[in-house]
C-alpha cells in the first residue's frame, strides 16, 4: 500500500535514510509498516524485533517518561529523516484559471462573439462602397473618421468584457485566498500535550515529531500515528479509518495502535508517534486522493469519465483544502449534495426568474429592430437586396444583435452572486474580531434567521472557573470553606487523597501568571475546583501524587455521559485495594451504605438518611446555582480479587466522604446578552448535564427564565418519558406539545440533545421552521451540533470532535458572541436586500430604455458600451459598497425573517418601482424633448457611424448621476427617512460614490468614439448632477406614501410551499375599481384557480416524492482535514437517491421542495414501510453511533 504513492518522495528520504540509518534505529519503512499492522500480530511484532515498546523508545533515542530532550537540532534531524506531521494540501487555483472560469459565463460569450463580428466586419470594405442602392446604410452625417472610427465599438467592449472577468477572477481569488487564510488559522489552533524534556508541553499539531511522546485525553482528535505505552480505559473510535462505529479498547498487550485521525471518547494514556505527516494512516489514504502530489490531474480527467466512484473519492478533497473557493457553478450542480442555505435557495430563484424576464425582452428587442429595419427598407423604401450591399446589412443587423445582447447584460443580475460572496467573506472577516471563527461561509447568514438557541450551561452562559463554596463533612454542612482543625484528621486525610489520586493527573493549580491574579485551572475545570478545595484547607495534592505516580493505578473508570462518576482503583501496601469515587451527588449517594460521622468513623447510611440529606443538603445548594459533588471511598480485600468487569458491582457499598457544592458564577456579560436575543425573537433554551435545581437557579440568574412564568424545566428522564409512546418510540406530536414552553432541559444525555434539536427543526406546528443555532463544546456534542442549523463549538473548552462538527467556533467562549453572529447573519441579509433593491431598480430602468428606444428610434440611446459600465457600476461596485455596511444594535430589534420571507419585501418593491417611474419620466423626456430643452442637435435616428451626440451624452450621464444618488437612497430598506443615517461608517461606500462619479466625467468628457459620447458643457453637467440630486428629494416622497395602502405590490423571492394570498381577497379592499378592470380582475382570479390546481396537483406529488426522501438527513458541506475519513455504510446518505417520478428538474426549479422535504413526512410516521426502508440508510449513521454514548459522527462529507 504504501509503495505505490509518490515514489519520488520516497526516493529521496531512502536516500536520507542510507545517511541517517546509523542514528535511529530503524527506518522509516520499518515504522510504516509496523504501523499497518493492527491487534496481536503488532504486539508481537513490537516483541519480536524491538523486544518490547520500552526497546523501540531506545531505538527512536527518546525516553517514555521523560520525552524527548527537545534540542532544536534534534528536532530538525527527526523532521529530515522521519517527514514533517504536515499534509501538503492541493494547489490552489491559479488566477489564470480563475480568469478562464469566469470567461464561462454565457453573456460574456455571446457579447464577445458579437464584438468580434462587429470588428471584422468594420475592417471590411465592400466594393459598393457609397452605393445608394444600399438605403438607410450610408446617411446625412458622413465623416472622414467615420470608417476608421467602425472598428471602436466592438473593441469597447471587447475591453468592457475584460474589464468584467478580470474584476470576478479578482473576487474569487481573493475570496480563495481569505479562505485559505481561514483554514491555516484554524489549524494553527490546534495544539496537542506532548512531554519534552519531562515537561508537559502544547505545541501545533505541524511541530509533533516521530519520537514524541504524546498525551492522549478524552476528546482529542489523534494528529499522528502512535504506539500505546501507558494509559488507562482508553477507547478509541475508529469510525473514520475503518467505518466500524464500535468504539475500539486500547491497551497495551492487546492492541497498542494508535492511529491518526481517529477520535479518543474515553479514557487517558500516552502514545509514542511513530509517523508523522503523509506517512501516518491519513497520510497515505491523502496521497492515494491524491491531495500530496501531481497525480491530482489524471485524477480529475478519470473523475469525469467514471462520475461515480472517482467522484465520490475526489469529492473530499476539495474538502480538505476548502473548496468554499470553488466556482458557484458547481454549487448549482451539487445541488441535490447540499441542502442550500435559505438566501442562496432564494437567490438562485430570483436570478433565474430576472434572466428569463431579460432573455424575453432582449429577444424581442432583435425581432423588433430587424423586422423594423428590413420592413423600411425593402418594403417602404421598395430597395432591392444588391450582392455588394449585403455587407452593409450584415453591420446593421450585427448592431441590433449588440444592442439585444447588452439589454440581455444589463436584466441579468450577475452581480447578485457576487455580492452575497462579498457580503459573507466579509462578515466572516470582521466576525473574526467579534470571536466569531466562522468554518463555513453560509452558516454566517442562516444565523440571522436563528429563531432559538440552545445551549450549553457550563463555560458558555457561566465562566467556567469553578470553586467549592459550601460543603458537607462529618454531619455538618458548611456555608464557607470550613475551617481546617474542624475536620477529624481521617476524614482529611481520605479526602485528599480521594481528590488527588481520583482526578486526571493531568489537571493541576498553577500559581497566577501575573501578581495578584487568580490561580491558572488547567484541565478538568470540575477537579480544578476540587482541588483547590484541598488548597484552600491548607492541604497539598502534589506530594500525595508523587507518592502514587499515574502508572501506579491499578484500574481507572473514567468519567462519561453514562457513569457520570469517575472511579480510581489504588493498590494498598498490605495488597487489599482501595477506590476512590466521585461523581453527581445524587447518583453516588444512591451507591452509599454509609457516611463518616463528625469523629471519622463510617456509620450506617439508609435510604431515608439519602432522602433527608438531599432535602437538606443537596437541594439547597442546587437551589443556590451551585453543582452538587460527592466524593466516596470503598475497601476491597486482596483475596479473591474483585472482578473489576462488573461495575455494578464495583460500584456499590461505597462510603460517603462528604459532598460539596461548587459555584461556577454567570458570565457578567450574558444577561444582557440573553436579553437581546429575546427582543430579537430568539427564544435561548439551557440543556445541561446539571442537576434541574441548579440548571434552574442559574437560568433564572441568565434571564432565560423569569420568577412567576409559565414555562417547562425538564430533566431528561421525564423529557424521554413525555416524547415516547408506549412502544418507546420517538413521536413528533409529543416534542410539538412539549418544545414551545421549554425552557430548562438538565440531567441531559447527549442523545437528548440531539432528540430536541431535531424535533424542534422538524416541527411543522409553526407556520415558520424553526432555524436552530447549537453551542457545544463536549464529544459528545457532536450529532447535536450537525444537526442543528449552525453549530457553535467552544474555541477554549472545546474538544476537536466538537470544533469538527461546528460551523462557527467561539474563539472566547462567550454566549454575547453568539448575539454579535445573530446581528451580522442580519447584516448580510440586509445588505443583499439593499443591494437588489438597488440593482432592479437600474435593471427595470435600463431595459426598458433599450427596448422602447431601440423600437421607437432604432437605436438603443444607452449603447453597448455605455451600458457595460452601467453594468459594472451595478453589478460590481454596487455589490461592494451596499454589501460592506456594517451592522447596528438597531438589526436586533426586530423579528427574524423566516425561511418563506421573500427577499424583495412590499416596502421594497414600492421603492424599486417609484424610483423607476421617476427615472423612466425623465429620461424619456430627455430623449423626445430634450433636444429642444437644451437647444442641441437631436441624437435620433442617427446613421451608423454618426459620431456621438451631445443629445445622448445628457441621457447617459442623467442616467448615472441618477444611480448613484439613488445608492444612497438604497442603504436603507426598511422606509426609514434618513438615508445619510451612518453613512461615514462606511468609508468602502463613500470612495466608491464618488471614485465612480470621477470616472464618470472623465468618461463623458474624453471617452469620445469608444464611450459614444461627446464633452458636455458646464451647464448641462450641473443639470444632470440636478436631475440625480431629485432622486433623493423623490426617495421622500416615495417614503411618504404608506405601503399598506399599495396592496397591488407582490413581494418577490420567496421560498414557500403555500400559495400566495389568492387574489379574490385583494378585490376587497379596493373599492374604486370600474367595472372594466373588475372584468379584467375576473379573468385572472379564473387563471390564478387554474394554476392553483396545478400547482396543487404538483404540489401532492412532490409531497409523496418528499416522503420518499423522508429519513434522509441533511448531509451537510464540511470543509476540514479530516473529512475524507467517512463511514463507507453511509455513503448513501449523501447523494440522494434520485427517484425520476416527475421531470427531475423540478428539483432545481423548486428549492422549496428541498427545503421543506422534511415537513411534510410527518403524514407517513406510521407508514412504517416506507420509513423504515429509508432509516437504513440514513439513520444509521445518526443512532447506530448515537447509541454508543457520545461518539462523533463522520457522513461522507462533500464540500461543495
Amino acid at each position: 500500500m504504501g509503495d505505490m504513492t509518490n515514489s519520488d518522495f520516497y526516493s529521496k528520504n531512502q536516500r536520507n535514510e542510507a545517511n541517517h540509518a546509523g542514528e535511529f534505529g530503524c527506518t522509516l519503512q520499518e515504522l510504516r509498516s509496523l504501523m499497518e499492522l493492527r491487534g496481536t500480530e503488532a504486539v508481537v511484532k513490537i516483541k519480536e524485533t524491538y523486544g518490547e515498546t520500552e526497546g523501540l523508545c531506545r531505538r527512536l533515542k527518546t525516553s517514555p517518561t521523560e520525552g524527548l530532550a527537545g534540542t532544536a537540532a534534534d528536532l530538525e534531524k527527526r523532521k529530515l529523516i522521519f517527514g514533517k506531521n504536515f499534509i501538503p494540501p492541493k494547489k490552489p487555483k491559479t488566477f489564470i484559471q480563475l480568469v478562464w472560469e469566469a470567461l464561462q459565463d454565457v453573456t460574456l460569450i455571446i457579447l464577445e462573439i458579437a464584438a468580434i463580428i462587429s470588428l471584422g466586419l468594420s475592417f471590411y470594405q465592400p466594393p459598393g462602397e457609397g452605393n445608394e442602392g444600399c438605403g438607410t446604410a450610408t446617411g446625412g452625417a458622413e465623416d472622414e473618421g467615420e470608417a476608421e472610427a467602425g472598428w471602436i465599438e466592438g473593441a469597447a467592449i471587447l475591453l468592457s468584457v475584460i474589464c468584467v472577468v478580470l474584476v470576478t477572477a479578482f473576487n474569487d481569488w481573493s475570496k480563495e485566498k481569505q479562505f485559505r487564510g481561514l483554514q491555516s488559522r484554524i489549524e494553527q489552533e490546534q495544539k496537542f500535550t506532548v512531554v519534552r524534556g519531562g515537561q508537559v508541553i502544547q505545541i501545533p499539531v505541524a511541530e509533533i515529531v516521530v519520537g514524541d511522546i504524546a498525551q492522549v485525553k478524552y476528546g482529542d482528535l489523534l494528529p499522528a500515528d502512535g504506539i500505546f505505552i501507558q494509559g488507562n480505559d482508553l477507547k478509541i473510535d475508529e469510525s473514520s479509518l475503518t467505518g466500524e462505529s464500535d468504539q475500539v479498547r486500547k491497551s497495551v498487550d492487546k492492541d497498542p495502535m494508535l492511529l491518526s485521525g481517529t477520535h479518543v471518547m474515553e479514557g487517558s494514556g500516552r502514545m509514542l508517534v511513530t509517523a508523522v505527516g503523509v506517512n501516518s494512516q491519513t497520510g497515505i489514504i491523502f496521497t492515494l486522493l491524491g491531495a500530496g502530489g501531481e497525480e491530482e490531474e489524471k485524477k480529475d480527467k478519470k473523475a469525469k469519465q467514471q462520475d461515480g466512484a472517482a467522484a465520490m473519492e475526489m469529492q473530499p478533497l476539495k474538502s480538505a483544502e476548502g473548496g468554499e473557493g470553488d466556482d458557484k457553478d458547481k454549487k448549482k450542480s451539487n445541488m441535490h449534495k447540499k441542502e442550500k442555505s435559505v438566501l442562496q435557495g432564494k437567490l438562485t430563484k430570483l436570478a433565474v426568474q430576472i434572466g428569463k424576464a431579460g432573455l424575453v425582452m432582449s429577444a424581442i428587442t432583435v425581432i423588433i429592430l430587424v423586422l423594423y429595419f428590413a420592413i423600411d427598407t425593402f418594403v417602404v423604401n421598395k430597395k432591392q437586396w444588391l450582392p455588394e450591399c449585403t455587407p452593409v446589412y450584415v453591420q446593421y443587423f450585427v448592431k441590433f444583435f449588440i444592442i439585444g445582447v447588452t439589454v440581455l447584460v444589463v436584466a441579468v443580475p450577475e452581480g447578485l452572486p457576487l455580492a452575497v460572496t462579498i457580503s459573507l467573506a466579509y462578515s466572516v472577516k470582521k466576525m473574526m474580531r467579534d470571536n466569531n471563527l466562522v468554518r463555513h461561509l453560509d452558516a454566517c447568514e442562516t444565523m440571522g434567521n436563528a429563531t432559538a438557541i440552545c445551549s450549553d450551561k457550563t463555560g458558555t452562559l457561566t465562566t467556567n472557573r469553578m470553586t467549592v463554596v459550601q460543603a458537607y463533612v462529618g454531619d455538618v454542612h458548611y456555608k464557607e470553606i470550613p475551617d481546617p482543625d474542624s475536620i477529624p484528621a481521617k476524614t482529611m486525610e481520605l479526602l485528599v487523597n480521594a481528590i488527588a489520586i481520583n482526578s486526571a493527573y493531568t489537571t493541576k493549580i498553577l500559581p497566577p501568571e501575573k501578581e495578584g491574579g487568580l490561580p491558572r485551572q488547567v484541565g478538568n475545570k470540575t477537579e480544578c475546583g476540587l482541588l483547590g478545595f484541598v488548597l484552600d484547607l491548607k492541604q497539598d495534592y502534589e506530594p500525595v501524587r508523587s507518592l502514587i505516580p499515574e502508572e501506579k493505578l491499578y484500574k481507572v473508570y473514567t468519567f462519561n455521559s453514562v457513569r457520570k462518576s469517575m472511579s480510581t482503583v489504588i493498590k494498598m501496601p498490605d495488597g487489599s485495594f482501595r477506590m476512590y469515587s466521585k461523581g453527581a451527588s445524587e447518583i453516588v449517594l444512591k451507591k452509599c451504605a454509609r457516611i463518616l460521622n463528625a469523629a471519622g468513623e463510617p456509620r450506617i447510611f439508609r435510604p431515608r438518611d439519602r432522602d433527608e440529606m438531599v432535602k437538606k443538603v443537596i437541594e439547597p445548594m442546587a437551589c443556590d446555582g451551585l453543582r452538587t459533588i460527592c466524593v466516596a471511598f470503598r475497601d476491597f480485600p486482596s483475596s479473591p480479587e474483585p472482578d473489576w468487569d462488573n461495575e455494578n458491582d464495583i460500584l456499590s457499598d461505597l462510603t460517603c466522604i462528604c459532598v460539596v457544592g461548587i459555584e461556577d458564577p454567570v458570565r457578567p456579560e450574558v444577561p444582557e446578552a440573553i436579553r437581546k436575543c429575546q427582543r430579537a425573537g430568539i427564544t435561548v433554551r439551557m440543556v445541561t448535564g446539571d442537576n434541574i435545581n441548579t440548571a434552574r437557579a442559574i437560568a433564572i440568574k441568565c434571564g432565560i427564565i423569569h420568577p412567576g412564568e409559565d414555562f417547562l424545566c425538564l430533566e431528561g428522564k421525564e423529557f424521554n418519558r413525555r416524547i415516547r409512546n408506549e412502544k418507546g418510540e420517538i413521536e413528533q406530536e409529543r416534542i410539538d406539545k412539549i418544545w414551545p414552553k421549554l425552557r430548562v432541559l438538565a440531567r441531559s444525555s447527549p442523545t437528548d440533545k440531539h432528540t430536541l434539536v431535531k424535533g424542534i427543526i422538524d416541527s411543522t406546528q409553526v407556520e415558520q421552521r424553526q432555524v436552530v443555532a447549537v453551542t457545544g463544546d463536549g464529544t459528545n456534542d457532536g450529532p447535536a451540533l450537525k444537526k442543528a442549523d449552525v453549530g457553535f463549538a467552544m474555541g477554549i473548552a472545546g474538544t476537536d470532535v466538537a470544533k469538527e462538527a461546528s460551523d462557527i467556533i467561539l474563539t472566547d467562549d462567550n454566549f454575547s458572541s453568539i448575539v454579535k453572529a445573530v446581528m451580522w447573519g442580519r447584516n448580510v441579509y440586509d445588505s443583499i436586500s439593499k443591494f437588489l433593491q438597488f440593482q432592479l431598480t437600474v435593471n427595470i430602468v435600463a431595459v426598458i430604455v433599450a427596448f422602447t428606444g431601440a423600437c421607437i428610434t432604432q437605436d438603443s440611446p444607452l449603447k453597448a458600451v455605455q451600458m457595460l459600465w452601467v453594468n459594472l457600476i451595478m453589478d460590481t461596485f454596487a455589490s461592494l459598497a451596499l454589501a460592506t455596511e456594517p451592522p447596528t444594535e438597531a438589526l436586533l430589534l426586530r423579528k427574524p425573517y423566516g425561511r418563506n420571507k421573500p427577499l424583495i419585501s412590499r416596502t421594497m418593491m414600492k421603492n424599486i418601482l417609484g424610483h423607476a417611474v421617476y427615472q423612466l419620466t425623465l429620461i424619456f423626456t430627455l430623449l423626445f424633448v430634450g433636444e429642444k430643452m437644451f437647444k442641441i442637435d437631436s441624437g435620433r435616428n442617427a446613421p451608423l457611424h454618426s459620431p456621438p451626440s451631445e443629445h445622448y451624452t445628457i441621457i447617459f450621464n442623467t442616467f448615472v448621476m441618477m444611480q448613484l444618488f439613488n445608492e444612497i437612497n438604497a442603504r436603507k430598506i426598511h422606509g426609514e427617512r434618513n438615508v445619510f443615517d451612518g453613512i461615514f461608517r462606511n468609508p468602502i461606500f463613500c470612495t466608491i460614490v464618488l471614485g465612480t462619479f470621477a470616472i464618470q466625467i472623465v468618461i463623458v468628457q474624453f471617452g469620445g468614439k469608444p464611450f459614444s459620447c461627446s464633452p458636455l458643457q458646464l451647464d448641462q453637467w450641473m443639470w444632470c448632477v440636478f436631475i440625480g440630486l431629485g432622486e433623493l428629494v423623490w426617495g421622500q416622497v416615495i417614503a411618504t406614501i404608506p405601503t399598506s395602502r399599495l396592496k397591488f405590490l407582490k413581494e418577490a423571492g420567496r421560498l414557500t410551499e403555500k400559495e400566495e394570498v389568492p387574489e379574490e381577497e385583494l378585490n376587497e379592499d379596493v373599492e374604486e375599481i370600474d367595472h372594466a378592470e373588475r372584468e379584467l380582475r375576473r379573468g385572472q382570479i379564473l387563471w390564478f384557480r387554474g394554476l392553483n390546481r396545478i400547482q396543487t396537483q404538483i404540489r401532492v406529488v412532490k409531497a409523496f416524492r418528499s416522503s420518499l426522501y423522508e429519513g434522509l438527513e441533511k448531509p451537510e458541506s464540511r470543509t476540514s482535514i479530516h473529512n475524507f475519513m467517512t463511514h463507507p455504510e453511509f455513503r448513501i446518505e449523501d447523494s440522494q437517491p434520485h427517484i425520476p417520478l416527475i421531470d427531475d428538474t423540478d428539483l432545481e426549479e423548486d428549492p422549496a421542495l428541498k427545503k421543506n422535504s422534511s415537513p411534510p413526512s410527518s403524514l407517513n410516521k406510521n407508514n412504517s414501510a416506507i420509513d423504515s426502508g429509508i432509516n437504513l440508510t440514513t439513520d444509521t449513521s445518526k443512532s447506530a453511533t448515537s447509541s454508543s454514548p457520545g461518539s462523533p459522527i463522520h457522513s461522507l462529507e462533500t464540500s461543495l
